[in-house]
């Protein structure tokens, strides 16, 4: 085997260092985010809604192992066009920003609202509450894909959904040589998340506002 000098691994072979470039690919649930972005909003008093995904993930490569580079940023979300009627423009302005987000060279995959029927066990009402669907599904398939076509050596998810720690075992079962890492929206923490992740952050409201977009307008 081809070695390097002590501290260095050499192109293509892993070592306690890991690997000398280590391909890191984000995969980013829009709606998590989306929500602390809300709560971000209401603690600095400002809009944070044009975030500069791509900008905000790179600038963790720092703190994962071996000399990572952001391969691929890819960002999950779906079109609310439930919201239309209360709040018009609502889907032209996300087009918008998901648009500025590919410029920016993010991967862009949508999923869909679906309507749900409820029933209030106290008064008997009905009512309908759309939910997103298709995004927990879509981004449990991009990990395990990733890990299995080893297209990646570390991984990280940018989530505080607890429904995504089955694909965290899952990909981890497939290939136990693989980092995976889970980076926290603002209060979006998850210990379950944590306890299954090789790496955890937790992400400011004060770092959302240092990456934004050149458009700041929702």
């Amino acid at each position: 085997m081809l070695r390097g000098p002590p501290g260095v691994a050499t192109p293509g072979v892993r070592s306690f260092w890991g690997s000398i470039v280590n391909r890191t690919v984000f995969l980013v649930d829009g709606f998590n985010v989306y929500h602390s972005l809300r709560e971000g909003e209401r603690v600095l008093g400002r809009s944070l809604f044009w975030l500069d995904v791509v900008g905000l993930c790179r600038s963790y490569l720092h703190a994962l192992p071996g000399k990572a580079q952001a391969s691929e940023v890819w960002y999950f979300s779906a079109l609310a066009h439930q919201r239309e009627r209360e709040h018009p423009g609502t889907v032209a302005r996300q087009t918008a920003y998901f648009a500025a987000l590919e410029a920016s060279g993010a991967r862009v995959r949508m999923g869909q609202f679906k309507a749900r029927a409820f029933r209030c066990p106290i008064c008997g009402s009905r009512f309908t509450r759309w939910e997103e669907k298709e995004t927990d599904v879509a981004i449990g398939a991009a990990m395990t894909r990733f890990v299995c076509d080893d297209a990646c050596d570390t991984l990280v998810l940018v989530t505080g959904d607890t429904d995504l720690a089955p694909a965290f075992r899952t990909s981890r079962d497939r290939d136990p040589s693989k980092t995976l890492a889970v980076i926290f929206p603002f209060r979006r923490a998850n210990a379950e998340l944590k306890t299954v992740a090789d790496a955890a952050f937790t992400i400011r409201a004060t770092t959302y506002a240092r990456y934004q977009l050149p458009r700041g307008a929702r």
